[in-house]
């Protein structure tokens, strides 16, 4: 009778537990399923808000690309100095055709100077300075979403749960018009100038010719012969990268231009003499790219870079000299840029940041 008065006792009592385990289990449950809810909605934070920043970063990266390369592309537009308002206007007209979130962009902050390719110094420099031999002219743009700034800020999605609701967007592009450093097979004209006569005629502050008060127009000189201007040697016939003094060779150069490409730092064969023949087939009023050479004293000499040239004429018989004069805004098809003087040719304009 005892053992069967106990027994519901104990029936309570295994009933009682499993009841108080069932509801900590519950518990926990409810613990691990508002745990899973939180990261769920970190994910989803992390996933869509990041992924929505990136991709308005990247619109305004593709604006500020775009609207620098337009910038530095007018920079060609000056006749004797760099077009540098004209670079800003191209490169907020550039800025207005991009979107980001559908809005378009109506603002960036835009500056033209020149741009140190060695980065030092580093960041935009004025364009009142007297350019080394690594500035190249360029055009720099900030494109920013920001209050009150195309649009305001980027708004989050899911981040406010997180306290985290707006955040600002910036992206900046650097365009620079560089100087030659290589030009490819058939780039050039043989001739090569001494450096001497480019510090004598070439304005490096304006990036153009000197001009000749006497005429208005840039100082005009003659080449092949020997002539001097101060101490300066004008210029003199180049074979390349082949030691060859003859009349065939050198005519066959005037026609296909340099058979393999050169570079700054490359050595070039100085090859002087009257050749008298050779001027009927020299071409007039044409642009050409020469190398730039130290001195025209010996038998070779290293490129130090590359000039534009105008023939205007050229003259055989007693004469037996090419005449012409320095000019700007040619570009190099064949040629890609690095560092080097600007000597009035330029390669297309290239992204440097």
């Amino acid at each position: 009778m005892l053992r069967e008065r106990r027994e519901p006792c104990v029936l309570h009592h295994r009933a009682t537990g499993r009841l108080a385990r069932y509801r900590r289990e519950r518990g926990t449950i409810s613990y691990v399923l508002v745990f899973f809810i939180f990261m769920a909605l970190a994910f989803a934070a992390f996933s869509v808000d990041i992924g929505h920043y990136f991709l308005a970063q990247d619109e305004l990266q593709t604006a500020a690309d775009a609207a620098a390369i337009a910038g530095a592309v007018a920079l060609n537009s000056g006749t004797s100095t760099p077009g540098w308002n004209t670079a800003v206007a191209a490169a907020a007209s550039a800025v207005r055709l991009n979107t980001s979130d559908g809005v378009v962009l109506t603002n960036a902050a835009i500056q033209s100077g020149y741009w140190n390719l060695t980065g030092s110094p580093a960041g935009m420099q004025a364009s009142t300075i007297t350019p080394g031999t690594y500035d190249s002219p360029a055009v720099q743009v900030t494109v920013s979403r920001a209050t009150g700034l195309n649009g305001g800020q980027l708004v989050f999605f899911f981040a406010p749960l997180f306290g985290v609701y707006t955040t600002a967007v910036t992206a900046t592009a650097v365009a620079v018009v560089s100087a030659p450093g290589y030009v490819g097979p058939g780039g050039l004209f043989p001739v090569a100038l001494g450096k001497c006569l480019l510090d004598l005629y070439w304005n490096a502050q304006t990036g153009a010719p000197k001009i000749d008060p006497s005429t208005g127009q840039a100082y005009t000189f003659q080449i092949t012969n020997d002539a001097l201007y101060g101490s300066c040697s004008g210029g003199q016939w180049t074979s390349f990268a082949t030691d060859a003094n003859d009349v065939p060779t050198v005519r066959a150069l005037m026609s296909s231009g340099n058979p393999s490409g050169l570079s700054i730092g490359d050595s070039i064969w100085i090859e002087p003499g009257t050749k008298t023949t050779l001027y009927s087939s020299v071409p007039i009023n044409v642009d050409v790219l020469v190398p730039v050479v130290q001195s025209l004293a010996s038998s070779t000499e290293t490129i130090l870079g590359f000039a534009a040239f105008h023939i205007d004429l050229a003259v055989g018989g007693s004469g037996k000299y090419i005449q012409g004069h320095l000019i700007t805004n040619f570009k190099v098809a064949t040629g890609s840029g690095q560092g080097g003087p600007f000597y009035g040719a330029y390669v297309p304009p290239r992204l440097a940041q």
